[in-house]
Formats: C-alpha cells, sequence, structure tokens
C-alpha cells in the first residue's frame, strides 16, 4: 500500500492490545496483539479509509501530522 501517512503506534493498558492510529485520517486506527500487528491491521484500514473517500467523493486529507520529535 502506497501512503505517506505518519502512524502512531501504542500500548494501550486497559485494552492490553497495541493501537495503531493515523492522525491525518479521523477516525482511522486498528489494534493487534503485537505492535506489527496493529500497524498490518491499520494499513489495511487506511485503505479502505481512502477507498471509501474516494467512493463517496470526500476530501482525501494531505499527510502533515509529524511527530513533536521531528518538529525541530
Amino acid at each position: 500500500m502506497d501512503h505517506h501517512y505518519h502512524i502512531n503506534v501504542f500500548w494501550s493498558k486497559n485494552d492490553k492490545v497495541w493501537i495503531a492510529d493515523v492522525p491525518d485520517l479521523k477516525p482511522c486506527s486498528a489494534h493487534g496483539d503485537t505492535p506489527a500487528e496493529a500497524i498490518a491491521e491499520v494499513q489495511v484500514a487506511i485503505g479502505l479509509w481512502l477507498d471509501f473517500a474516494r467512493d463517496n467523493d470526500h476530501p482525501i486529507p494531505e499527510a502533515r501530522y509529524r511527530p513533536a520529535i521531528y518538529a525541530a
């Protein structure tokens, strides 16, 4: 899948799973038992998000989000 959206991956203590979140595509996230599984699942979710947007003439946001670590 070819996209340039940033993916945040973090552990959810409450849900006891890894969460992969795409800040530029609200609400686009997925979860998995491992970080790699969460990323693989969110790649599918991104594709579905983009397909839905295209099929319904919704705007597709540019990839703009950058974590604070890259802001400097």
